[in-house]
């Protein structure tokens, strides 16, 4: 196997991006265990690594060898979301129990988890998978319009990424029934056949300057998460029937998606996806403040992102300095 850039760091980074961000930040996958159980999360966390961090490397590496755009990588990350719970988890289709609870009933229907399906999609193709390109991008702007692998690198990823799902498919119960089974083929089908045919300008953002303050652009980046606790709060509350409940998750993702297409501008982009990311990244720092009472540690995990955070908004920072000439010593007009 052989990658095409010289540095590694690239493809590690969004290798262990992918994974940590969905199980480790959400505390899906206790940090805790690291200690208490070091073999048992090194498997795990493998394992994660296998499935999301393949992932988001197939689908960027597609992206950006064919031209697409951030909608590609949307519908594919929603395709990944599918495989993922629906091909080898088999959440869309379990009933009860870790990790689906009340939506195992709330919003099922047919033998589907319908409302536990829509959010887990969207949460798939926005946090395992877009964040993780966005912020590695954000590291790495020298190298995000270059294909990091070849063609037997990516044959090889995609070996172990169906491998896995496949195997662990099988292993799982409560699978699909043969109806819903074919629904989820055929909807993932359709969503890498638009993001085939998605023209890549498609989710650009309007040329000139932001208009929108960067509190607000944080704000909107905490919409997507702030629909799915809405969702966990009032599940199964009758007054908040499940298809009203899909109705709010919908919106708040456009409210946010609009935001980005008619309030970013093409100057400072990069600091513009910053202040988004920020917001994405934030509202689960809050999450694990209250989440920390159920998996100890987890506050750890927010606090070494937000210190990554902090060092890539340096980053940018330097970036974005002015030039000065050699020889100038005072302020450059």
């Amino acid at each position: 196997m052989r990658i095409l850039i010289r540095p590694r760091l690239p493809v590690l980074a969004l290798l262990l991006l992918a994974p940590a961000i969905p199980e480790l930040l959400t505390g899906s996958t206790p940090v805790s265990n690291l200690l208490f159980d070091p073999v048992g999360f090194a498997v795990g966390f493998s394992l994660d690594i296998a499935l999301y961090g393949t992932g988001a490397l197939l689908i960027r590496e597609y992206v950006v060898h064919s031209g697409k755009g951030w909608a590609s990588v949307l519908l594919l990350g929603a395709a990944y979301g599918i495989a993922e719970e629906g091909f080898e988890v088999h959440t869309f289709f379990q009933t009860s129990g870790s990790p689906v609870n009340a939506l195992g009933s709330y919003g099922h229907l047919f033998g589907v988890n319908w409302l536990w399906s829509l959010g887990l999609i969207i949460f798939h193709a926005t946090y395992s998978i877009a964040l993780p390109i966005l912020l590695t991008q954000l590291w790495l702007p020298a190298v995000k319009n270059v294909r990091w692998l070849d063609r037997g690198s990516v044959v090889l990823l995609a070996s172990v990424f169906v491998l896995e799902v496949s195997v662990f498919g099988y292993l799982v119960g409560h699978g699909p029934s043969l109806a819903a089974l074919g629904f989820f083929v055929a909807l993932a089908s359709l969503l890498v056949y638009l993001a085939t045919r998605m023209p890549p300008q498609l989710l650009s953002v309007r040329a000139g300057p932001r208009r929108i303050g960067r509190w607000g652009l944080a704000l909107a980046g905490t919409l997507s998460f702030d629909a799915w606790v809405l969702v966990l709060v009032f599940s199964g509350s009758s007054w908040f029937p499940a298809v009203a409940a899909a109705v709010v998750v919908v919106l708040l993702n456009l409210v946010a998606l609009l935001v980005i297409l008619r309030r970013v501008g093409t100057v400072g982009l990069d600091r513009s996806k910053f202040y988004f990311a920020v917001g994405m990244m934030g509202v689960l720092f809050a999450w694990d403040v209250v989440v920390e009472f159920t998996v100890p540690g987890i506050l750890a995990v927010s606090a070494l992102f937000a210190y990554l955070l902090y060092r890539l908004s340096r980053a940018l920072d330097r970036r974005e300095a002015p030039v000065v000439p050699a020889g100038v010593t005072g302020p450059v007009q």
